[in-house]
């Protein structure tokens, strides 16, 4: 069972990482509107957007379905006990109840999908309930339950849109868009050829870097609801671990959904490209340690 918490939610540190998430997603939209007047002036920016979001709008509406799907994922009912803990942390959060599924995974992990709290999904894989004590399924859950809270899907959709509109402009750029422009409005070929090189490769690490701080959002929030960080903190090792054994085989768009990493990138560059911080500090935005030999 959880047990009631008092409301013990730092809320300068919810109030500090929400904030960068909302200064990645403005230096985000700089770089695309900076790369369309490179490109193709001020139609260049909208005809952009518009593509990417076009093609962003499908994986909005259709996420939940396609992530359930790859994870392999069944619906359970009430007398599943992970029912009842989505249920009694659902309440606490004022939220609607999200369908529950479980995915015949090994590796511990977890994820939530849908485009709003209406449409919201939780899923929890076998070798996450297996591995894993009830308090620290709850953290877990809980941190879930925050994603779905705070709308993280919509928040990531928008960056995957604005990011996708650098990618729209670099192969505008390629072939041939805004070729036929002369005088002062042609686009400078050296900026245009660094917009389709190197444009996609920012956005793409503005977006690694929004994603780790919606996690790191997601922890804090997850903590509070849930009442002890230890339970969060002690089930993400235990789910680093656990990657480490057993990597999960996860489609990278759908990396982002989980509570960790389905495969470890250890090396310095890909981290860089990691969906969510590093282990070490997600410990310490939680309970103020670096330790990872929380779990005895």
């Amino acid at each position: 069972m959880i047990t009631p918490s008092e409301d013990k939610s730092p809320m300068n540190t919810t109030f500090a990482n929400n904030a960068k998430t909302f200064i990645l997603l403005g230096g985000l939209t700089a770089l695309v509107m900076f790369c369309g007047t490179l490109l193709g002036g001020r139609n260049g920016i909208w005809i952009g957007l518009a593509i990417a979001a076009v093609t962003n709008m499908g994986a909005y509406f259709f996420s939940a379905k396609l992530a359930l799907a790859s994870a392999g994922a069944q619906q359970v009912g009430p007398d599943h006990p992970l029912y009842g803990i989505v249920k009694q942390l659902a309440d606490r959060a004022n939220l609607p109840m999200p369908g529950v599924y479980v995915s015949p995974e090994q590796a511990p992990n977890a994820f939530a999908t849908g485009r709003n709290p209406q449409n919201a999904a939780v899923c929890a894989t076998q070798g996450l309930l297996d591995f894993l004590t009830p308090q620290q399924v709850a953290g877990v859950m809980a941190h879930e339950l925050s994603h779905v809270k705070h709308r993280d899907i919509l928040i990531t959709s928008v960056a995957a849109t604005i990011g996708g509109a650098i990618s729209a402009l670099g192969y505008m750029f390629m072939w041939g868009g805004g070729g036929d422009r002369r005088g002062e409005d042609a686009p400078n070929p050296i900026a245009g050829l660094l917009v389709m090189l190197l444009g996609p490769l920012a956005a793409g690490l503005i977006q690694m870097a929004i994603s780790r701080q919606r996690e790191f959002a997601a922890d804090t929030e997850g903590a509070n609801l849930c009442g002890d960080p230890m339970w969060l903190a002690t089930a993400l090792e235990r789910i680093h671990a656990g990657a480490a054994r057993i990597p999960m085989d996860v489609n990278p768009a759908f990396n982002s959904m989980y509570i960790a990493e389905p495969k470890s990138l250890s090396n310095t560059m890909a981290s860089l490209f990691q969906t969510h911080p590093p282990l070490e500090k997600r410990l310490l935005n939680l309970i103020g340690r670096e330790s990872t030999e929380l779990v005895g």
